[in-house]
């Protein structure tokens, strides 16, 4: 016969807090001693489960052609602001030398590139 199993010993006290690896071998017992309501089942197993999640067809793409189609223009635009930062380098570093010519072409880049990120949000008002 277990510990679990045994009748209260009024001499035996009962059982102090658990700690992980305890030098008391009596607070190192196995789990399904120390808790004896978790079966190896539960969860997918257990009838007390009715709903085990969202429903069928949750997290798939419904719409793989428009998943690609914004992840392609997703890709394009974060393309667009890298250029774009390192732009502003270059034309705020052209300016502090005072190159205002070389800083005013950097700037037409710039807004050039801008104007090429709100063609592609202006291109397909249905993904908005």
């Amino acid at each position: 016969m277990t510990d679990a199993q045994q009748p209260a010993d009024p001499e035996r006290p009962a059982y102090p807090e658990y700690h992980p690896g305890s030098a008391r071998p009596e607070l190192n017992r196995p789990v399904r001693e120390r808790y004896p309501q978790i079966r190896s089942t539960s969860g997918y197993g257990d009838p007390r489960v009715r709903h085990t999640g969202p429903g069928p067809g949750a997290g798939t793409d419904q719409e793989p052609e428009r998943s690609s189609k914004l992840t392609a223009r997703l890709a394009l635009a974060m393309t667009v602001v890298v250029g774009q930062l390192w732009g502003l380098t270059v034309v705020v570093d052209e300016w502090m030398e005072g190159n205002t010519g070389t800083a005013w072409w950097g700037a037409g880049f710039l807004c050039l590139s801008f104007l090429v990120v709100l063609g592609l949000w202006v291109l397909d008002p249905k993904d908005r």
